[in-house]
């Protein structure tokens, strides 16, 4: 079945243009999570376990024709983005930081995915915070889902760790020399309260590693969400202007 060509908006500029590519309907959830790295079709399928199977093939067609995505010609039924699809990373980042403000507690039938996961804390990465601390390894469980994060200087490289993840390639020149390491269990709202600087380090799930090491971690990952302005505040702005 041919893919449709995508619906222009009768405008000329940047964001118009960039909306006729990836804004779709599941395209961006596409994009990040293939920032995490190279996807077969199943490994998409279970990570977005709400979309049809007939509208992930449209979108990764029409992704492969906007030039966002390519086959990955190494492994069957495998995608990674183009270079052009990851100029979209700092996108989905602030996307990432923007939608948190909006976040509330998990519904019922929603999961973090370890993808989810993994973009939550390259957004939340602080790299002036961590440019001073001893290089560490964070081993996070939140839910069903666990990631390993490296911070050595101002770099982070996390991955997605645990059964059914897929093998990341290796990291180029030696493994980095750890002088720190943390292993916690949270839940997705809890979370959601440490990357927002709201749980204290002493209400983590310490499975290895010590209360220092959560400290560093709040420094080191934080995601301030601005309240959402509700009717009554929007009535006292307007009023004060008046």
């Amino acid at each position: 079945m041919a893919t449709r060509a995508p619906r222009g908006f009768g405008q000329y500029g940047g964001v118009p243009r960039a909306l006729e590519r990836v804004g779709e309907r599941w395209a961006l959830l596409i994009v990040r999570d293939l920032l995490v790295g190279p996807r077969r079709y199943g490994d998409l399928k279970a990570g977005l376990a709400r979309i049809p199977t007939n509208i992930l093939a449209d979108r990764l067609k029409e992704l492969q024709e906007a030039g966002v995505i390519r086959r990955v010609p190494m492994v069957r039924g495998g995608y990674e983005l183009t270079p052009l699809g990851r100029e979209l990373a700092p996108v989905v980042a602030a996307l990432e930081r923007w939608g948190w403000s909006l976040l509330g507690e998990p519904a019922e039938g929603e999961q973090l995915t370890r993808e989810a996961l993994a973009t939550a804390l390259r957004a939340a990465f602080r790299a002036d915070a961590a440019a001073g601390a001893p290089p560490t390894e964070y081993v996070l469980h939140v839910g069903d889902a666990s990631v390993a994060a490296a911070v050595v200087g101002g770099t982070l490289d996390v991955a997605p760790i645990g059964p059914g993840a897929v093998p990341q390639p290796q990291r180029p020149g030696a493994e980095p020399s750890f002088e720190a390491s943390l292993e916690a269990a949270l839940e997705p709202a809890e979370f959601g309260e440490l990357l927002a600087g709201r749980l204290p380090a002493s209400e983590v799930r310490i499975l290895a590693g010590d209360l220092e090491s959560v400290e560093r971690f709040r420094a080191t990952f934080r995601i301030e969400p601005v309240e959402p302005v509700g009717p009554a505040d929007a009535a006292d702005a307007a009023a004060s202007v008046a």
